[in-house]
């Protein structure tokens, strides 16, 4: 009912919201005398203001065009190498670079929020890589026909992608990077291609912010998800897609419901953002007006997790650690992590990250125990929160570097 009731909502708001949209429009046209008088100025603001609050469904573009690679700015093209049900291997290519670059998968946190999140990211990395990501679709588009799609399932599929880019020729892998949430499904998965001996296991894996152990340093959100028993989370959290989309039916973790959690956390942040940008809107600042409204865009659009993959990583990952026990296991068999030999690791972590906290991500290497020193890297980011490790100034000047140079040695 909270689905319905939820929709109910923005379908009240949708006349409101479009005649904001069309008094924006006039501001744009009007002549200069007029949409320069103050009161106009606050009333356009305003309704601006309140067209840009709006919670979407549909994944941003990624708006790369163009990046700096070497001596030159090539152009760059989305292309997907890879199409499955749940999420596509949405390919960066650029035709113009000649001297092929290390193939790297980054995989994006499923969620809440599309994978243009780590735009920032994936734009650094564009430099000096060949990139793929993992682009998750929204779980209310689709179908119940194409089934389930659970914990072992995203470790199934980033099996499938890094064997997709891996040089099958002259069985070599590729390389891959994981931000959050994925960290766990993505060291998971690395394991499993070691344990099978798979030639295209990925020469470097990259841990960024992740919750690999989280008994150590639990956070607000770690405290959160012990706080309450499993069946609360299916009782409370979990609720079926309307009839109006394609995945009518679907049991899911609505996007909405994790983008107020997460608000929730810093509300008076986000209400001085909005207040920021009612001001920036009426003196005409453009360049602060567009980078508040740039966050936003991003941070509003929302995506839908199935049911079951979200109840089976708070069980999984969050309540009870079993990766980090030892005790995960993938299609019947116990995951090992101290199979990995080939790999090397490099896990990054934020000093001030309150979702996942210092140790929690490089808790990786005493898992990965059979790793000999030399393969084995970990970097403290000083200065910086959760968002900060992965995009940012901090990251392209000093992260990077780091990711940079591990992929290289081992190319």
């Amino acid at each position: 009912m909270l689905y319905k009731a939820y929709q109910a909502h923005c379908d009240m708001l949708a006349p409101a919201r479009y005649a904001a949209h069309v008094a924006t429009t006039f501001r744009d046209r009007a002549l200069d005398g007029a949409r320069d008088m103050p009161t106009a100025r606050r009333l356009f603001a305003m309704a601006e203001v309140f067209e840009k609050s709006e919670v979407t469904h549909k994944r941003p573009p990624y708006a790369i065009d163009k990046v700096r690679s070497g001596n030159a700015t090539v152009d760059v093209v989305e292309e997907v190498a890879l199409s499955l049900p749940f999420g596509n291997l949405l390919h960066f290519a650029k035709p113009d670079v000649a001297t092929p670059q290390p193939k790297i998968l980054v995989v994006a946190p499923l969620s809440g929020h599309f994978a243009t999140l780590l735009r920032n990211t994936v734009e650094t990395l564009l430099r000096d890589h060949d990139v793929y990501i993992t682009d998750w679709k929204n779980a209310r588009d689709v179908p119940l026909s194409a089934g389930q799609f659970g914990f072992e399932d995203y470790v199934d599929y980033v099996i499938r992608f890094l064997q997709e880019i891996g040089d099958v020729q002259n069985q070599r892998g590729a390389h891959v990077l994981a931000v959050c949430q994925p960290c766990v499904p993505v060291l998971a998965a690395v394991a499993v291609m070691a344990q099978n001996d798979d030639p295209l296991q990925p020469r470097t894996m990259t841990l960024m912010g992740g919750p690999v152990d989280t008994r150590e340093s639990p956070t607000a959100v770690n405290d959160l998800a012990v706080s309450k028993d499993l069946d609360w989370f299916k009782d409370k959290l979990i609720h079926t897609v309307p009839a109006r989309y394609a995945g009518a039916g679907r049991k899911v973790y609505p996007g909405f419901i994790q983008l107020s959690a997460f608000m929730s956390m810093n509300t008076g942040r986000h209400l001085s953002q909005y207040r920021k940008l009612y001001q920036a809107l009426a003196d005409f600042d453009t360049a602060q007006s567009a980078k508040i409204e740039g966050f936003y865009d991003e941070y509003l659009a929302v995506l839908d997790l199935t049911a079951e993959f979200y109840l089976e990583t708070i069980d999984k990952v969050f309540q009870r650690a079993l990766l980090a026990r030892g005790e995960l296991t993938h299609r019947g068999r116990t995951v090992d992590c101290g199979a990995i030999r080939k790999t090397a690791l490099l896990t990054v972590e934020g000093e001030r990250d309150d979702i996942c906290a210092v140790g929690q991500t490089a808790a990786a290497h005493l898992l990965c125990s059979s790793l000999r020193p030399h393969l084995k890297r970990h970097h403290l980011q000083p200065g910086v929160g959760h968002y900060g490790v992965f995009s940012g100034s901090k990251w392209e000047s000093e992260v990077y570097p780091q990711v940079k140079n591990l992929v290289l040695a081992m190319s």
